[in-house]
């Protein structure tokens, strides 16, 4: 029982305390961004909830949409993340299906600009991200979405979650 208990809350305390050594603003919206040095209880509710988003850092501002789960086994969650000057997207996901997937990522931006990534979705029901090159950002960060559709592999294959960066 504490061994469950040990691999539940070690991703969560992780996805808390963000990068160690990284002395930047708390994460935020990106429509928002913190004006100083913030703590963990700064965040957004969902970057401190979600154990999906380990690794971010504290300098970089992400704007996820809701955590979903599809009936047949995939967990997914999408963000827009920006760094100073660049803007990317990332899916967080897991699949439980048993079966490798096909997987696409989209960045949408300003004037049509889109940017879109073929993620390898293994069948190993371990958590995993995807994401988009970084790109130097036009206009505000709050401009961007991104969306990643999650379906059976094949040119027919069944769609099974849309996940986006928006409620």
């Amino acid at each position: 029982m504490g061994v469950v208990v040990g691999v539940v809350a070690l991703p969560l305390a992780v996805a808390s305390a963000g990068q160690v050594g990284d002395a930047g603003p708390a994460a935020a919206p990106a429509a928002a961004p913190a004006a100083g040095r913030g703590s963990a209880d700064d965040r957004p509710d969902t970057a401190r909830r979600s154990p999906f988003l380990l690794g971010v850092g504290l300098a970089t501002a992400v704007r996820c949409g809701p955590e979903l789960t599809s009936p047949g086994g995939i967990e997914a969650q999408t963000c827009v993340l920006t760094q100073g000057e660049d803007t990317w997207a990332r899916t967080y996901y897991r699949n439980a299906t048993g079966e490798s997937l096909d997987s696409v990522l989209s960045l949408m931006g300003p004037g049509g600009r889109s940017v879109q990534m073929r993620c390898v979705t293994g069948a190993d029901d371990e958590p995993a991200t995807c994401e988009t090159p970084r790109e130097h950002r036009r206009g505000g960060p709050d401009a961007y979405t991104a969306v990643t559709e999650f379906a059976e592999r094949g040119a027919e294959g069944a769609l099974l979650l849309r996940s986006g960066s928006s409620s």
